[in-house]
């Protein structure tokens, strides 16, 4: 796997691809010396971009500066994934920009509400947050749930409020402001 670190308005991210595509996000958070340890565990290097990966760290970085970004095409390497959390993150690409889904809702969708607990634990284990949206699953009353990634559930709420979501709001419909 290669990686790359790179800075963004909301503080630098890292990625890891290998020729099956992306398989790793660092969001924003750690320490320059954490983020590296992080990014490129497990035998990682630092590499090249390939001009698909330099094309996503440009969405990435509008993402950032709060532009609508789609990352549902972006080819996502999920060698060694389990099944059922490659499945839930398939549902959740589908959740565009703005939009929010529950956990229950998931669960729904794969076939059992009582998975709600096992959709909270693939969310926590996204290899590939932001791309992979668990950013925008919230808990059943609304509240934004956990997040694994630093900052916590303040990340996710700074992520959502970007996108235009306000917490308290009904899951899957955001404020217009007016």
């Amino acid at each position: 796997m290669e990686t790359m670190v790179f800075d963004t308005a909301l503080g630098e991210f890292g990625i890891g691809w290998t020729d099956a595509g992306l398989a790793r996000v660092q969001l924003p958070g750690l320490d320059r010396t954490a983020l590296l340890q992080r990014i490129n565990r497990g035998g990682a290097e630092a590499g090249e971009p390939t001009r698909a990966i330099e094309g996503l760290v440009n969405r990435i970085e509008d993402y950032a500066e709060g532009e609508a970004v789609d990352f549902s095409a972006v080819p996502l390497d999920l060698s060694g994934v389990p099944d059922f959390n490659r499945r839930a993150y398939e549902l959740l690409v589908k959740i565009g920009w703005g939009e929010t889904t529950t956990y229950g809702a998931l669960a729904r969708e794969l076939g059992d509400v009582t998975l709600s607990r096992a959709v909270g634990a693939a969310m926590g284990a996204n290899p590939i947050p932001l791309v992979i949206p668990c950013h925008r699953v919230l808990a059943s009353d609304g509240r934004p749930g956990g997040f694994s990634a630093p900052g916590g559930a303040e990340s996710k709420l700074r992520m959502l409020e970007l996108e235009g979501v306000s917490i308290g709001t009904p899951a899957g419909q955001m404020t217009f402001g007016f």
